[in-house]
Protein backbone atom coordinates (compact mmCIF):
# COMPACT_ATOMS: atom_id res chain seq x y z
CA UNK A 1 0.00 0.00 0.00
CA UNK A 2 1.26 3.48 -0.88
CA UNK A 3 0.12 6.87 0.34
CA UNK A 4 0.14 10.33 -1.25
CA UNK A 5 0.53 12.93 1.51
CA UNK A 6 0.34 15.98 -0.76
CA UNK A 7 -3.31 16.76 0.09
CA UNK A 8 -2.52 16.62 3.82
CA UNK A 9 0.43 19.00 3.49
CA UNK A 10 -1.52 21.33 1.21
CA UNK A 11 -4.41 21.45 3.68
CA UNK A 12 -2.24 22.34 6.66
CA UNK A 13 0.60 24.23 5.03
CA UNK A 14 3.18 21.65 6.02
CA UNK A 15 6.59 21.25 4.41
CA UNK A 16 6.33 19.41 1.11
CA UNK A 17 10.08 18.87 0.76
CA UNK A 18 11.21 18.26 4.34
CA UNK A 19 13.30 15.13 4.79
CA UNK A 20 11.57 11.93 3.79
CA UNK A 21 8.52 9.98 4.89
CA UNK A 22 7.71 8.53 7.31
CA UNK A 23 8.93 11.51 9.33
CA UNK A 24 11.37 10.69 12.12
CA UNK A 25 9.82 12.15 15.27
CA UNK A 26 12.34 12.44 18.10
CA UNK A 27 10.45 11.18 21.17
CA UNK A 28 10.89 13.84 23.87
CA UNK A 29 13.79 14.90 21.68
CA UNK A 30 16.66 12.45 21.33
CA UNK A 31 15.78 11.08 24.77
CA UNK A 32 17.90 7.98 24.24
CA UNK A 33 20.95 10.27 24.23
CA UNK A 34 20.01 13.28 26.38
CA UNK A 35 17.71 14.02 29.30
CA UNK A 36 14.15 13.98 27.94
CA UNK A 37 12.23 17.12 26.99
CA UNK A 38 15.24 19.43 27.34
CA UNK A 39 16.63 21.89 24.82
CA UNK A 40 19.73 19.68 24.61
CA UNK A 41 17.59 16.65 23.71
CA UNK A 42 15.69 18.58 21.04
CA UNK A 43 18.82 20.07 19.49
CA UNK A 44 20.47 16.63 19.47
CA UNK A 45 17.43 15.15 17.70
CA UNK A 46 17.65 17.81 15.00
CA UNK A 47 21.36 17.12 14.57
CA UNK A 48 20.60 13.41 14.16
CA UNK A 49 18.13 14.09 11.36
CA UNK A 50 14.72 14.07 13.04
CA UNK A 51 12.16 16.04 11.05
CA UNK A 52 9.96 16.61 14.12
CA UNK A 53 10.17 16.50 17.92
CA UNK A 54 7.54 14.94 20.16
CA UNK A 55 7.17 16.99 23.33
CA UNK A 56 4.85 17.10 26.35
CA UNK A 57 3.15 20.13 27.87
CA UNK A 58 2.53 21.10 31.47
CA UNK A 59 1.19 24.34 32.94
CA UNK A 60 2.79 26.36 35.74
CA UNK A 61 0.70 27.87 38.52
CA UNK A 62 0.84 31.24 36.78
CA UNK A 63 -0.28 29.89 33.41
CA UNK A 64 2.97 29.39 31.47
CA UNK A 65 3.20 26.34 29.20
CA UNK A 66 6.39 24.37 29.84
CA UNK A 67 7.73 21.17 28.34
CA UNK A 68 7.75 18.16 30.66
CA UNK A 69 6.12 14.75 30.53
CA UNK A 70 5.26 14.80 34.25
CA UNK A 71 3.79 17.50 36.43
CA UNK A 72 5.83 16.07 39.30
CA UNK A 73 9.62 16.49 39.07
CA UNK A 74 10.54 13.36 41.02
CA UNK A 75 11.06 10.86 38.18
CA UNK A 76 13.34 12.99 36.03
CA UNK A 77 14.96 15.34 38.55
CA UNK A 78 14.56 13.66 41.93
CA UNK A 79 12.77 16.69 43.38
CA UNK A 80 9.48 16.51 45.27
CA UNK A 81 7.83 19.49 43.60
CA UNK A 82 4.98 19.94 41.16
CA UNK A 83 5.15 22.26 38.16
CA UNK A 84 1.49 23.18 38.58
CA UNK A 85 2.18 24.48 42.11
CA UNK A 86 5.02 26.81 41.10
CA UNK A 87 5.34 29.97 39.06
CA UNK A 88 7.48 29.84 35.92
CA UNK A 89 10.11 31.93 37.73
CA UNK A 90 10.21 29.53 40.69
CA UNK A 91 10.58 26.58 38.32
CA UNK A 92 13.42 28.29 36.46
CA UNK A 93 15.23 28.99 39.74
CA UNK A 94 15.39 25.34 40.85
CA UNK A 95 18.96 24.04 40.86
CA UNK A 96 19.59 21.15 38.49
CA UNK A 97 16.18 21.41 36.82
CA UNK A 98 16.02 22.04 33.08
CA UNK A 99 12.35 22.42 32.10
CA UNK A 100 12.10 24.75 29.08
CA UNK A 101 9.06 26.83 28.22
CA UNK A 102 7.06 25.92 25.15
CA UNK A 103 8.05 29.23 23.59
CA UNK A 104 11.74 28.34 24.01
CA UNK A 105 11.28 24.96 22.33
CA UNK A 106 9.23 26.53 19.53
CA UNK A 107 12.00 29.09 18.96
CA UNK A 108 14.60 26.32 18.72
CA UNK A 109 12.37 24.50 16.22
CA UNK A 110 12.27 27.60 14.04
CA UNK A 111 16.04 27.93 14.30
CA UNK A 112 16.66 24.31 13.30
CA UNK A 113 13.79 23.97 10.81
CA UNK A 114 12.21 21.19 12.86
CA UNK A 115 8.51 20.44 13.32
CA UNK A 116 6.69 20.18 16.65
CA UNK A 117 4.55 17.17 17.52
CA UNK A 118 2.91 18.48 20.69
CA UNK A 119 1.39 16.00 23.15
CA UNK A 120 -0.95 17.95 25.39
CA UNK A 121 -0.76 16.77 28.99
CA UNK A 122 -2.12 19.49 31.25
CA UNK A 123 -5.59 20.78 30.30
CA UNK A 124 -5.46 24.34 29.04
CA UNK A 125 -2.15 23.98 27.22
CA UNK A 126 -3.65 23.27 23.80
CA UNK A 127 -5.22 26.67 23.17
CA UNK A 128 -2.10 28.43 24.49
CA UNK A 129 0.23 26.43 22.23
CA UNK A 130 -2.00 26.99 19.22
CA UNK A 131 -2.09 30.75 19.82
CA UNK A 132 1.69 30.91 20.17
CA UNK A 133 2.22 29.00 16.92
CA UNK A 134 -0.20 31.30 15.10
CA UNK A 135 1.52 34.41 16.49
CA UNK A 136 4.89 33.11 15.29
CA UNK A 137 3.50 31.94 11.92
CA UNK A 138 4.95 28.51 12.71
CA UNK A 139 3.02 26.04 10.56
CA UNK A 140 5.10 22.87 10.88
CA UNK A 141 3.35 21.52 13.97
CA UNK A 142 0.72 19.08 15.18
CA UNK A 143 -1.27 19.10 18.43
CA UNK A 144 -2.59 15.93 20.06
CA UNK A 145 -3.43 14.10 23.27
CA UNK A 146 -4.65 10.88 24.85
CA UNK A 147 -7.37 13.11 26.28
CA UNK A 148 -10.00 13.29 23.54
CA UNK A 149 -11.64 16.28 25.26
CA UNK A 150 -8.50 18.36 24.75
CA UNK A 151 -8.35 17.47 21.06
CA UNK A 152 -12.07 18.13 20.62
CA UNK A 153 -11.65 21.52 22.32
CA UNK A 154 -9.21 22.53 19.60
CA UNK A 155 -11.38 21.10 16.83
CA UNK A 156 -14.45 22.98 18.10
CA UNK A 157 -12.37 26.17 18.32
CA UNK A 158 -11.55 25.80 14.58
CA UNK A 159 -7.86 25.08 15.16
CA UNK A 160 -6.19 25.07 11.75
CA UNK A 161 -3.34 22.74 12.71
CA UNK A 162 -3.48 18.96 12.30
CA UNK A 163 -4.90 17.29 15.41
CA UNK A 164 -3.87 13.90 16.69
CA UNK A 165 -5.47 11.46 19.11
CA UNK A 166 -3.12 9.09 20.95
CA UNK A 167 -4.40 5.54 21.26
CA UNK A 168 -3.45 2.93 23.85
CA UNK A 169 -3.28 -0.80 23.22
CA UNK A 170 -6.78 -2.26 23.30
CA UNK A 171 -8.60 0.97 22.49
CA UNK A 172 -10.56 1.33 19.25
CA UNK A 173 -8.66 3.76 17.00
CA UNK A 174 -11.45 4.82 14.68
CA UNK A 175 -13.96 5.43 17.47
CA UNK A 176 -11.46 7.62 19.32
CA UNK A 177 -10.64 9.43 16.11
CA UNK A 178 -14.32 10.26 15.68
CA UNK A 179 -14.74 11.25 19.33
CA UNK A 180 -11.76 13.62 19.22
CA UNK A 181 -12.36 14.94 15.71
CA UNK A 182 -8.75 14.03 14.95
CA UNK A 183 -6.84 14.19 11.68
CA UNK A 184 -4.22 11.68 12.83
CA UNK A 185 -4.44 8.35 14.64
CA UNK A 186 -1.33 8.00 16.79
CA UNK A 187 -1.00 4.33 17.74
CA UNK A 188 0.93 4.01 21.02
CA UNK A 189 1.45 0.26 20.76
CA UNK A 190 5.12 -0.14 21.71
CA UNK A 191 4.12 -2.59 24.47
CA UNK A 192 1.90 -4.73 22.26
CA UNK A 193 4.11 -7.82 22.23
CA UNK A 194 7.17 -8.76 20.24
CA UNK A 195 5.67 -7.83 16.86
CA UNK A 196 3.41 -4.81 17.37
CA UNK A 197 3.81 -3.98 13.69
CA UNK A 198 1.46 -6.86 12.90
CA UNK A 199 -1.39 -4.86 14.47
CA UNK A 200 -1.04 -2.14 11.84
CA UNK A 201 -3.07 -4.07 9.29
CA UNK A 202 -4.01 -3.05 5.77
CA UNK A 203 -7.65 -2.98 6.88
CA UNK A 204 -6.86 -0.56 9.72
CA UNK A 205 -4.86 1.72 7.44
CA UNK A 206 -7.44 1.61 4.65
CA UNK A 207 -10.25 2.57 7.04
CA UNK A 208 -8.21 5.46 8.44
CA UNK A 209 -7.29 6.73 4.99
CA UNK A 210 -10.86 6.46 3.74
CA UNK A 211 -11.90 8.67 6.67
CA UNK A 212 -9.28 11.24 5.62
CA UNK A 213 -6.91 10.47 8.48
CA UNK A 214 -3.19 9.84 8.62
CA UNK A 215 -1.31 7.54 11.01
CA UNK A 216 1.64 8.11 13.34
CA UNK A 217 3.29 5.19 15.14
CA UNK A 218 4.69 4.65 18.62
CA UNK A 219 8.23 5.28 19.80
CA UNK A 220 10.30 2.33 18.66
CA UNK A 221 13.94 1.46 19.37
CA UNK A 222 14.03 -2.18 18.22
CA UNK A 223 15.91 -2.30 14.94
CA UNK A 224 14.00 -5.11 13.25
CA UNK A 225 10.61 -3.68 14.20
CA UNK A 226 11.59 -0.18 13.15
CA UNK A 227 12.71 -1.48 9.77
CA UNK A 228 9.24 -2.94 9.23
CA UNK A 229 7.49 0.23 10.39
CA UNK A 230 9.47 2.35 7.95
CA UNK A 231 7.96 0.44 5.03
CA UNK A 232 4.41 1.40 6.05
CA UNK A 233 2.53 4.34 4.44
CA UNK A 234 2.38 6.33 7.68
CA UNK A 235 3.08 10.00 8.31
CA UNK A 236 5.64 9.52 11.08
CA UNK A 237 7.30 7.22 13.60
CA UNK A 238 8.50 8.26 17.04
CA UNK A 239 11.81 7.08 18.44
CA UNK A 240 14.12 7.84 21.37
CA UNK A 241 17.03 7.24 18.98
CA UNK A 242 16.59 9.28 15.79
CA UNK A 243 19.90 7.93 14.49
CA UNK A 244 18.21 4.52 14.10
CA UNK A 245 15.88 6.04 11.51
CA UNK A 246 18.25 8.59 10.07
CA UNK A 247 21.73 7.02 10.07
CA UNK A 248 24.52 9.24 8.75
CA UNK A 249 25.47 8.65 5.13
CA UNK A 250 28.34 6.25 4.60
CA UNK A 251 31.41 8.16 3.56
CA UNK A 252 33.02 6.80 0.44
CA UNK A 253 36.65 5.87 0.80
CA UNK A 254 38.93 8.15 -1.13
CA UNK A 255 40.71 6.47 -4.00
CA UNK A 256 44.49 6.63 -3.83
Amino acid sequence: MTRDFSAFFERYGGPTAKGRLPFCIGHRGASGHERENTLAAFRRAAELGAEMWELDTQLTGDGVVVVSHDDHLERVYGIDRRISEMTAAELADLDGVDVPSFSQVAALARETGTGLYVELKAPGTGIRCWRHLVEMNQRFACLGSFDTAQVRELRDAACDFPLSVLIRVGDEPHALGDEAGADILHLCWERAGERPQDLVTEALMARAFEAGREIVLWHEERRTILDDLMTLPVLGICTDLPDLMRPPPIKEKALG
